[in-house]
């Protein structure tokens, strides 16, 4: 009996070893979302996708073109990347106003990338807030879920048919 237990809690340990790795390297699958652009262009993407964010009446509060950035810095190899950062200020309000839920301002705004790969694609990629918002507690799951899937609709203008 006792050499039964103990092969039964070694299979234990090892099974959530092996889980673990599983989780560990599927991670950044899971956390973050990538889909290709309909459009083979870089611009061409990016101004169907800033059209959709005005059409849905949320804010680009700052966009971030990493290819400009790098080039200051000598590094001119790098292809086309912006990073928006979008608000919708009724969203951010219901989590700012309430000290407890202000920890996931680090979140905030939700952060859109488009970039092209050298398959000559363009590429969209944002944080999986749905899967994130399932972590959380307070109003935070609400908010967040309902701004992952106002972002889904946004991007959809965009998004190549899977």
């Amino acid at each position: 009996m006792k050499k039964y237990l103990i092969g039964g809690g070694i299979g234990a340990v090892i099974g959530m070893l092996f889980l673990g790795i599983i989780m560990y390297n599927m991670a950044p699958d899971l956390m973050l979302i990538e889909d290709v652009s309909k459009y083979d262009d870089f611009d061409k993407t990016v101004d169907a996708f800033v059209q959709s964010v005005e059409d849905h009446n949320w804010k680009i509060s700052a966009t971030h073109d990493l290819q400009k950035s790098m080039a200051k810095h000598g590094k001119s190899a790098v292809k086309a990347v912006k990073v928006f950062e979008l608000c919708h200020p009724d969203h951010a309000h219901k989590i700012l106003v309430k000290d407890e839920e202000r920890i996931v301002s680090s979140l905030m705004p939700c952060r859109i990338a488009i970039y092209e790969r050298s398959d000559g694609k363009v590429y969209i990629s944002r944080m999986n807030s749905g899967l994130m918002a399932s972590m959380m507690d307070g109003i935070i799951p609400e908010v967040m879920e309902d701004a992952s899937s106002e972002n889904e609709e946004i991007l959809e203008p965009v998004l190549a048919v899977k």
